[in-house]
């Protein structure tokens, strides 16, 4: 089996991890244009440290509010189903036990020969959901 590139293989989050960057660098950039213009409009004097200090409290409650939210909301979902949580699992046994049914009505005669097949191609060592009600 050949193996993917690092790249390949978490595309996805490499282009997450991008979008993010440059929304970041843009926050700050554009912070800092409104910073400066505040600054002058007030005749006070254009600090360096004054502006790291706002815009690191102004991107930690950002982060806070919507980012750890729709972070958990998108990537805990993601991670229970893969990790198969009861929600998730009951959803792929019945979902299974559907198509079960379904080869055994087309086929009647064929069907259990063709379940047993893909149970063995995809290793699946469990036949109690294969029984006839």
């Amino acid at each position: 089996m050949a193996t993917q590139s690092i790249w390949r293989q978490y595309g996805y989050a490499w282009i997450t991890l991008g979008f993010f960057l440059i929304s970041l660098a843009g926050h700050w950039l554009f912070g800092w244009f409104s910073y400066v213009s505040e600054q002058q409009a007030h005749s006070q004097p254009i600090e360096v440290s004054a502006y790291v200090v706002q815009m690191m409290r102004d991107t930690l409650e950002n982060w806070q509010s919507e980012f750890l939210q729709l972070l958990w909301q998108v990537g805990g979902l993601a991670l229970l189903l893969y990790v198969g949580s009861p929600q998730s699992k009951e959803g792929d046994d019945r979902m299974e036990a559907k198509l079960d049914e379904i080869l055994r009505r087309v086929d009647p005669h064929h069907a259990e020969q063709l379940i047993e097949r893909i149970d063995q191609d995809y290793a699946r060592h469990a036949s109690t959901h294969h029984s006839a009600t």
